[in-house]
């Protein structure tokens, strides 16, 4: 898909999302809804990777404080967005910690903090995969791999927020999704740019409708 088009149906997304989240601030629940409908589908993504078949209990969960403190976030599309992730990952991190499984820990910080040149790997990879089986193998990497993916790939988030949601440096965020985009790629057989190296410039965003 082409990362203009891509990036510009993300922004109106993102769009949408802040001026839905502006009208549920001053007690519009049908805007509210609306910005469940645009969220959802990646955050429940997300959380599938962490809390398997608990993860429409942990949205729930996470959705009932996001409707508590909606009045207190100040910020935009892509900031709310970023906001629901944080606030559903702790509620996840809770709940496993209830069942005594913590996730893996994460790389190294002091990883790669610079990534080879773009290219479409990432892009190949992801379009060779429907979205349920691309979730399951995204959920099959390492902890920290996966996370990286599914913020930046399913919910679409940028480097920065991405790092901020999982209390991480960029530098390591950013090597964790090539790692992560690097391995599926491996996995799929896409073409020998493989071993060159993936863009840290996900854009696809798998849990939004098309």
């Amino acid at each position: 898909m082409d990362q203009v088009k891509q990036s510009r149906r993300i922004r109106a997304y993102d769009g949408e999302l802040g001026a839905a989240v502006a009208r549920a601030q001053e007690g519009d629940e049908v805007a509210f809804a609306v910005a469940y409908r645009i969220v959802q589908p990646g955050l429940l993504g997300y959380l599938r990777a962490l809390v398997g078949n608990d993860a429409e209990d942990v949205a729930s969960d996470a959705w009932l404080e996001i409707a508590r403190d909606l009045g207190r976030f100040n910020g935009d599309g892509a900031g709310f967005r970023g906001w629901t992730v944080t606030v559903a990952r702790h509620r996840a991190l809770d709940h496993l910690r209830r069942q005594r499984a913590r996730p893996r820990a994460g790389g190294a910080e002091q990883d790669l903090l610079h990534l080879p040149a773009p290219h479409d790997t990432h892009d190949q990879a992801l379009e060779s995969l429907s979205t349920e089986q691309a979730l399951e193998m995204v959920r099959a990497l390492p902890r920290d791999q996966a996370e990286a993916v599914l913020l930046r790939v399913v919910v679409g988030l940028d480097g920065p927020a991405a790092a901020r949601a999982l209390g991480k440096r960029p530098g390591a965020v950013r090597t964790a999704t090539h790692r992560g985009l690097k391995r599926l790629a491996r996995q799929l057989g896409v073409g020998a740019e493989a071993e060159a190296g993936v863009t840290n410039e996900a854009s696809h965003t798998l849990g939004k409708s098309t």
